[in-house]
C-alpha cells in the first residue's frame, strides 16, 4: 500500500511539474499592447484573405497540408516516430519469447 501511494505521489510531483510552468508562463490571446486585434481589423482580415484565395483559385487555401509543420506531414512524422517505437518494442518481445523458450528446453 505503501509504495503505491508513493508512486501515485511520485506520478502526480512529476505532472504538475511539467504542468505549473506552463500555466505560470502562459498569457492569454491577444495579450500586451498592440497584440489584440477589434472586430473590424479582423473582418478587413478575413475579406482580404478570401480575396486573395479569389484571385489564385489554382493555389488552395494557403494552409499546408503535407509541410512538417502542417496537418498530414504533422500526423505523418508522429505516426512514423510512434509506430517506429511500436515496432520495436514488438520485436523486442518476440526476441526474449524465443529466448525464454530455447532456455527452456534442456
Amino acid at each position: 500500500m505503501r509504495q503505491k501511494l508513493l508512486a501515485y505521489g511520485l506520478l502526480f510531483a512529476t505532472l504538475m511539474s511539467a504542468v505549473l510552468p506552463q500555466l505560470a508562463l502562459a498569457e492569454p490571446y491577444g495579450a500586451g499592447p498592440g497584440y489584440a486585434m477589434t472586430l473590424e481589423q479582423d473582418l478587413e482580415l478575413a475579406k482580404e484573405r478570401v480575396l486573395v484565395a479569389k484571385e489564385h483559385p489554382g493555389q488552395g487555401s494557403g494552409t499546408p497540408y503535407l509541410s512538417a509543420n502542417g496537418v498530414i506531414g504533422a500526423t505523418l512524422i508522429s505516426g512514423a516516430v510512434f509506430g517506429g517505437i511500436f515496432v520495436t518494442f514488438i520485436t523486442r518481445a518476440k526476441q526474449l519469447e524465443k529466448l525464454h523458450k530455447i532456455q527452456a528446453v534442456p
